[in-house]
């Protein structure tokens, strides 16, 4: 499998967002697992990217989703996650990381934008990762909830053998 172009290393992230930045385009931000993607995340993703000029995803890789979700976890490996993500036209950029919060990420980066699903406040974001947006400046944006649809609902079906609505 060749690797996605949106797939870049930090390194190349962190000059791409700088020159981006410096044309004053607006840099959206977020990060997650997408161990699944559903219509949830393509929601979520589209709502995110219209918040500025370029959407950039932190993608957890497989050893932090682990320690995140547990041993069954995550589904599909961090290229395959990688791989799908990219073909969303709504992802301009993806980075793996390998820390269980994306705060080193967050730190390179400097993301003008930064944003997060409704299951989250302002209040319940990791306070590393919310120290990191403050100090680079970064606006916070919760987007509101997408009922009926996450990732472990997904995986309850398939075990449990039900169909999907």
């Amino acid at each position: 499998m060749t690797k996605p172009r949106k797939l870049v290393p930090l390194e190349q992230l962190v000059s791409t967002v700088r020159e981006l930045q410096q044309d004053g385009r607006k840099v959206v931000f977020t990060n997650g697992c997408f161990d699944i993607i559903h219509p949830g995340h393509i929601l979520y993703l589209t709502a995110a990217r219209q918040l500025g000029d370029v959407l950039v995803v932190a993608l957890n890789s497989d050893q932090s989703v682990r320690q995140l979700k547990g041993a069954d976890r995550p589904v599909l490996g961090q290229e395959d996650r990688a791989l799908v993500l990219a073909a969303l036209e709504p992802v301009d950029y993806i980075v793996i990381f390998n820390t269980v919060r994306a705060t080193p990420v967050i730190e390179a980066v400097r993301p003008d934008i930064y944003v997060k699903g409704g299951d989250y406040t302002v209040e319940t974001l990791d306070a590393e990762e919310r120290a990191a947006l403050q100090e680079c400046g970064a606006e916070i944006v919760i987007l509101p909830k997408i009922e009926g649809h996450s990732t472990t609902s997904v995986i309850q079906q398939v075990r449990n053998g039900i169909a999907p609505k």
